[in-house]
Formats: structure tokens, sequence, C-alpha cells
């Protein structure tokens, strides 16, 4: 449903796009995730048709997105900032939208949208009363007119307190499973990604550092895994486990971190190493034992080489 093709994009000395490469699979959800600056905007904007490449190919729905009105007939756009005149209900906003694109049946696509955003009952209410979650919805409602192919979200839950992250989250699940549309979100709320989208891709200055689904960009991307032992007398399992990991030549050979705790031993290892240190871990009879796989967060960080930093 898109294709990307060594896409280049530069504004002057910067290298906004350096030869990306990506496919969206009809029906799919992608999550386009990376720092302020990575190339998001600019991706987006070549999506919609809003930028033109300097070198690379663009088709969304099988068009070409210079291609004016044949794209917006397929392609739903929700921007970063989406700002409606506050004088104007909810109905009303729609309405012109509608009209915009066609005209044909806007008072039942406007009634059936305003429903299933969540909005009917405000919907004859001036727009500049709206929280920012309502207004978040009702551009999601203006991007869905068309009974788009595409849909593409840009920072959509941006601002949003969690109950709208949650309100607005609710809304896309809803329209992925009575449309057969292609999503493709832009965010920095990593769960949002793991909760939405069936596969993510990282961008990092201008160039994809990892794509996949989640666990596997995670996998992929984060390699440490943490294995948490709980016993009855922690200060005497941390020596027992010292010895066990030595005969295993863990320690020395694959750099175990061991960590003592109020109630017992967190094992920090390569994830190849998961078996052997549990087989360890075993040996000293815990109370239980659990496997901390690294999330989404952690892989990210990684990805784009954070560090420590929150993503």
């Amino acid at each position: 449903m898109i294709a990307i093709e060594e896409l280049r994009k530069r504004y002057g000395d910067v290298v906004a796009l350096d030869g990306v490469s990506l496919t969206v699979e009809e029906g799919e959800s992608l999550g386009l995730v990376g720092t302020n600056g990575a190339g998001k905007t600019t991706l987006f904007r070549l999506l919609v048709g809003h930028e033109t490449p300097d070198s690379g190919r663009v088709r969304v729905a099988g068009v070409d997105p210079t291609a004016g009105v044949r794209v917006r007939e397929r392609v739903g756009y929700l921007p970063e900032s989406a700002g409606f005149q506050p004088v104007l209900t909810g109905r009303e906003v729609l309405a012109f939208h509608a009209e915009m694109r066609g005209g044909g049946g806007a008072d039942s696509r406007v009634d059936t949208l305003l429903g299933i955003v969540g909005l009917p009952d405000a919907a004859d209410r001036p727009v500049g009363g709206y929280s920012n979650g309502m207004n978040r919805r009702l551009g999601l409602a203006t991007a869905l007119l068309g009974d788009p192919d595409v849909l593409l979200l840009d920072e959509p839950t941006a601002g949003l307190d969690p109950g709208g992250v949650a309100a607005f989250n609710r809304v896309v699940d809803r329209v992925r499973e009575e449309r057969d549309v292609t999503v493709v979100l832009s965010t920095h709320v990593l769960s949002e990604v793991e909760a939405l989208c069936d596969r993510v891709a990282v961008l990092d200055d201008g160039e994809f550092e990892a794509v996949g689904t989640v666990d596997e960009v995670a996998r992929a991307a984060a390699e440490t895994v943490t294995v948490t032992a709980r016993y009855a007398d922690p200060a005497e399992a941390v020596g027992r486990l010292r010895d066990t990991l030595s005969v295993a030549d863990l320690a020395d050979e694959t750099g175990v971190d061991l960590t003592r705790t109020p109630d017992g031993v967190d094992l920090s290892c390569d994830r190849d190493d998961v078996t052997a240190v549990l087989g360890a871990v075993v040996e000293t009879d815990p109370e239980s034992v659990a496997v901390d796989e690294p999330g989404l967060e952690a892989a990210f960080r990684e990805a784009v080489d954070l560090g420590g930093e929150p993503a």
C-alpha cells in the first residue's frame, strides 16, 4: 500500500532523508518513531505530497503523492497541528470538510463519523470549547471523511493527557477493526506503538536504524536480559550464585552482572546466555524466577544511541 524506494531529501546542507526504503502492506499498522529532527515530519510531508523528493520514488495506494485529487481520494491525513475555527460546531467543521471532498451524502457521513470518534453529544457545540482530546478526535474524523485506504497520523496524541490518549487510541482501534485501512502512526509515545502497531520503524538522522515487529526490533536492538530470582535468604543466595556462575564459566566468559536486591538477586546477561543463567539460578533453589525482556523503549534508546536518556 505504501512503497518508498531510495528516498532522499535535503534542505540546504541538512540531509533530512538519506536514501530510505520501506514498504507497508495493505491493512498493516506501522509505527514511525524517532527523536526530534530524525526525519519523521519530512517523510510524512513526502507521503502526502506536500514536498517532492530530491531523488527516489514514493507511491501511496499506488499513486504518486503529488497527484493532487487522486491522492486525497485515497489518503486521510491528520497533521500534528490541525486547528479549526473555534466558533464552528463539530458538525459544521465536518460538514465543511465533507463538502470540500465532494458533498454527496455529507449529512449521513458526518453523523456516522461523529459516532465513530465519540463526539455525537458534542456535535452542536462550538469546537472552541472542546478539550484537546476532542479536537484531535474531530481531526481524525476529517481524515476519515473520504473513507481512505491509507490513514497517516502525525503525532496524533501529542500534548494529550492519559485519558485523551486512551480515548484517541480506542477510536483508532475501532477504525482498524471496522475498515480495511492501512495506518502509519508517527509518535513519541512508544507504548502507543506497542498497543496499536503491527510493525515499527525507527528513524534516526534520516536513516532507518531498525524495521520489524515490536518484538523483532526489541530483540535485535537490545540484547541484555534480566533474570530476577527471589530468595528467603538473599545474602546466602548471592554467595551460592557466584559459585554456581563461576563453575558454569558464565561470570568470566560473558560478564553476567549480579546485583543483590532486598528480597533476591537480579542477573543481567546477554540474551544468548539466558538459558545457562536460568540453569545456574535453579541450582540455588529460588522461591521464584522471572525473566524481564527489554521492551521497545530500551530498543529505541539503543537504536538511536540515546544511552540512558529517556525516549
